[in-house]
């Protein structure tokens, strides 16, 4: 299961940075959309002195040159610096927790299926966080009635802070080459989840 894993994480950092290179190249036939637009209107060429004007000259470019859409992936480029764990993190509450010991019967498998994610933090009768359990090692086995979640859970398991910028969260995916982190709150608890798969949602503009 452990190899499944880290092939798993490997594919998933390939398709961010596949994603990551398609946005770069979005931007530019854009802008060049916008600037021959600006011509037409302006005989004279006129280059935003502050972030403040660059925004006021996108929020009055006509929908015809920028949709809602491109609107959108460009704020996002233009505030991602300022951007933390905690503006895009699921929060606490909608995570779905497994007990290391809990039987992996059909009432469990069908609650997570339908449940959305892929993930599912593994903790003890503690409490404490001991694995992460994904759908995938589910799928992949013949799992028995009898069988518990401690058996197809893995032991590794990430994390962010909700403080941390999402350049440092950026930065981790490439050092952990993971693509599911456990975010900490200020007092070490465990306060959301983040993913890869969020932070091409906020580029994209779709968050």
């Amino acid at each position: 299961m452990i190899w499944y894993f880290k092939i798993e994480c490997y594919n998933n950092y390939i398709m961010f940075e596949g994603l990551m290179r398609r946005f770069v190249g979005f931007i530019d036939p854009k802008l060049e959309k916008f600037r021959r637009h600006q011509a037409k209107l302006a005989p004279v060429k006129y280059t935003p002195r502050s972030l403040d004007e660059f925004v006021g000259v996108i929020q009055r470019t006509p929908r015809s040159v920028l949709s809602v859409e491109d609107r959108n992936r460009i704020a996002a480029i233009m505030s991602f610096e300022e951007r933390s764990v905690r503006d895009l993190m699921t929060p606490r509450d909608r995570i779905i927790f497994v007990q290391k010991d809990e039987v992996l019967g059909p009432l469990i498998l069908d609650k997570l299926y339908k449940s959305g994610f892929t993930n599912f933090p593994v903790v003890d009768d503690r409490g404490r966080i001991v694995g992460l359990l994904h759908t995938e090692a589910l799928n992949a086995l013949e799992i028995k009635k009898t069988e518990r979640a401690s058996k197809y859970m893995s032991k590794r398991v990430d994390y962010l802070c909700e403080t941390d910028l999402l350049t440092k969260a950026v930065s981790e995916i490439e050092r952990t080459n993971s693509y599911y982190f456990l975010v900490k709150g200020t007092d070490e608890g465990i306060v959301g989840c983040f993913t890869v798969q969020m932070l091409l949602d906020y580029l994209l503009g779709k968050k």
